[in-house]
């Protein structure tokens, strides 16, 4: 074997590691908006991923396979992967298969993840196995002692892919272009394998919608999408009468028209009902958990506000093409993880809104917790307030509904009201709104009144 034949086959078996661990995350990264990115759902990802690549790796020891067809067979294969890449990678293609699911009427972010699993994710990693076998055994014809050369290559790879991708790619170039990548990565060892006109043809066929579908053009023009990075995936769409929707991760997230004022409904409950009527003897503190488009509190040029979100983007992104304004200087924003803000800091706020759960599927498993609930309860200042928006049931249809209040009130044992903002019918099979949980540091009394002992009068005045 030559040394150049040697190089190229060492040099696929790299790209085959990298792609398939790059397009591994990729995949995890635009399912974790709307299916979450727990334990399950990694698992379930993963587990089918390794399962499927697997089985690739025993079927290409058939011996039905004959050498002189591996070229061809090898070309095809990293056409097919390029092709499933595109198709389970491109954040616009991933937010139609949801919203098809939704229509559908399958609601289960489980079910949900199996069968995009089964459809997008079997035959790609069945190939990445199936590759490395049959570039294994065209080292192995001439050399039997390639195996430690051939796992050191593959994971090597897949290292490399695995730590561009999460450290460098999305945070800086971007999701979409991270797709191109992989896509051009496995069309390039395609024409390597074989190059052949009508591979070229096939890979060109694969390469133009990819382009199409994951430029910054494309997104931005059709889709509105202005941000695609490892965190989050930005647009702003603009109604007839200038009012416009904040979306992030394809949901709505904000709601404001420059002109009137207007903004989201619960927020202008929030907004009424919390902030523009706070007495003005003096200046109070209030954080924001989930900047949103920054209209809690936006017409309060007083109270100062920190703002805390894990997106750098979002202030720049809300000033320029959502708010049409900067900031006013009362006003701070925190890029960081809100549990870690919370545990580095031990500031405490009249008032604080969480406003981290965006819709009742795509829920953040870490901030429903009791635990994350009990380190804001420590940051509530006394006589202040704090007020949790989250998207359930208003008549506590649902497990996830009835599960979050009774946390909630574990936490918050008394003093908590719960308010339905926004139009739903407890009588209808759907009635998910958003409900505003509210808890006032005040003191609590465990007295009840009964028959037997009802002082109300000397309660009431």
């Amino acid at each position: 074997m030559s040394g150049k034949l040697r190089f190229w086959l060492i040099f696929l078996i790299f790209l085959n590691g990298y792609v398939s661990l790059s397009f591994e995350l990729v995949v995890l990264r635009q399912l974790s908006f709307w299916v979450g990115s727990s334990a399950v759902i990694t698992s379930i990802i993963m587990g089918t991923f390794l399962g499927f690549m697997s089985l690739g790796y025993f079927l290409g020891e058939s011996e039905r396979i004959k050498t002189k067809h591996i070229k061809n067979i090898l070309s095809c294969s990293f056409i097919v992967i390029s092709l499933f890449a595109f198709l389970a990678s491109s954040f616009p293609l991933v937010m139609e298969y949801f919203v098809r699911m939704y229509s559908w009427g399958i609601m289960s972010g489980i079910i949900q993840t199996f069968l995009f699993s089964f459809i997008f994710l079997s035959i790609g990693p069945f190939l990445f196995g199936f590759n490395t076998t049959l570039l294994s055994r065209c080292l192995h014809r001439y050399n039997t002692n390639y195996t430690g050369n051939i796992m050191a290559w593959d994971t090597i790879g897949s290292v490399l892919g695995s730590l561009l991708t999460t450290l460098v790619l999305m945070p800086f170039v971007g999701v979409n272009y991270t797709v191109m990548l992989i896509v051009v990565l496995a069309l390039f060892a395609a024409i390597v394998m074989r190059p052949k006109w009508w591979v070229m043809l096939s890979g060109a066929l694969i390469l133009i919608p990819t382009v199409l579908v994951n430029s910054d053009y494309v997104q931005r023009g059709y889709f509105g999408i202005l941000v695609n990075n490892a965190n989050s995936t930005i647009a702003v769409s603009q109604w007839p009468d200038d009012t416009r929707i904040l979306n992030m991760n394809g949901l709505p997230m904000s709601i404001y028209n420059p002109k009137s004022g207007l903004v989201g409904e619960y927020m202008n409950y929030f907004n009424n009902s919390f902030i523009y009527n706070m007495p003005a003897d003096r200046t109070r503190e209030i954080l924001v958990l989930g900047a949103g488009g920054f209209t809690a509190g936006i017409h309060d040029y007083i109270n100062n506000y920190t703002f805390v979100d894990i997106e750098p983007s979002l202030k720049k992104i809300s000033e320029k093409y959502f708010l049409d304004h900067k900031l006013t200087d009362n006003k701070k924003f925190v890029v960081q993880d809100a549990s870690q803000y919370l545990k580095n800091n031990d500031k405490k706020y009249d008032l604080i809104l969480v406003d981290l759960y965006s819709n009742s599927f795509q829920i953040p498993e870490g901030f429903i917790t009791a635990e994350f609930m009990q380190r804001v309860k420590n940051h509530i200042a006394p006589d202040g307030i704090l007020v949790f928006n989250v998207i359930a049931s208003q008549s506590f249809r649902d497990k996830y509904s009835r599960v979050f209040d009774n946390t909630f009130r574990t936490v918050f044992p008394q003093n908590v009201a719960r308010q339905a903002v926004g139009y739903s019918n407890p009588y209808d099979g759907n009635d998910t709104v958003n409900i505003l949980y509210v808890w006032y540091n005040r003191d609590t009394d465990n007295r009840i009144y009964t028959i037997n002992k009802t002082p109300v009068i000397y309660d009431r005045h």
